[in-house]
């Protein structure tokens, strides 16, 4: 009797133990999910937890330039500012939304273009294509709706074309070219990163 009791009691404390594992477990994976999730918020909304571009995480607290000489996928671009002399107004008050080609956007141009591009002669061409790319405001995809008309501080305008989870921009010679990744959140505007070089009609 007092030994089938024992036996009782001990298959009560293990299933109790086991309910508890399992409910813990639950949570535990409920909570991983939630983590999940949020982090692949974090990179689509540019949260405060910063999003990665080039191998370097791009933070909230520091400018769209200082961001941007972090990333492996943009130093075309950055050398471009410096020669066109943007560093400074892209580090001002703002906000700005750029819209940043990586290296293999430069790398489709006819060879030679970027070589030609940043030598002292042709400061003012550079100019007129980086600022093309430049948008007074903080505009954010959700921001950006289809049929948009952004006018760029280069003077021309560039179109948004959505299409489905694409969100694409159409330059000034019917050009398009597609974001990689939205909304890097910067202290003075946020930057989207995008695959082609767009181009001003003038």
């Amino acid at each position: 009797m007092t030994k089938n009791l024992l036996s009782v009691t001990a298959l009560a404390i293990a299933l109790t133990l086991g309910a508890a594992s399992s409910t813990q477990a639950q949570k535990m994976k409920s909570k991983s999910k939630s983590d999940m999730g949020q982090g692949k918020s974090n990179a689509s909304n540019g949260s405060s937890a910063g999003v990665m571009v080039g191998g370097a995480m791009m933070v909230p607290n520091k400018d769209i330039v200082d961001n941007a000489v972090m990333s492996s996928d943009h130093t075309t671009l950055v050398a471009a500012v410096k020669a066109a002399g943007l560093v400074e107004t892209l580090k001002g008050a703002g906000p700005f939304t750029v819209f940043a080609p990586a290296n293999s956007a430069f790398d489709k141009l006819p060879a030679g273009t970027v070589n030609t591009l940043v030598m002292p002669e042709n400061k003012a061409t550079l100019t007129k294509i980086l600022t093309y790319h430049v948008v007074a405001g903080r505009l954010t995809a959700k921001d950006l709706k289809n049929g948009q008309t952004l006018t760029t501080v280069q003077g021309e305008t560039l179109t948004v074309v959505k299409k489905g989870n694409s969100l694409m921009l159409r330059d000034a010679k019917g050009g398009m070219s597609t974001v990689t990744i939205p909304n890097v959140i910067s202290s003075n505007g946020v930057t989207h990163v995008i695959d082609t070089v767009l181009m001003p009609a003038k």
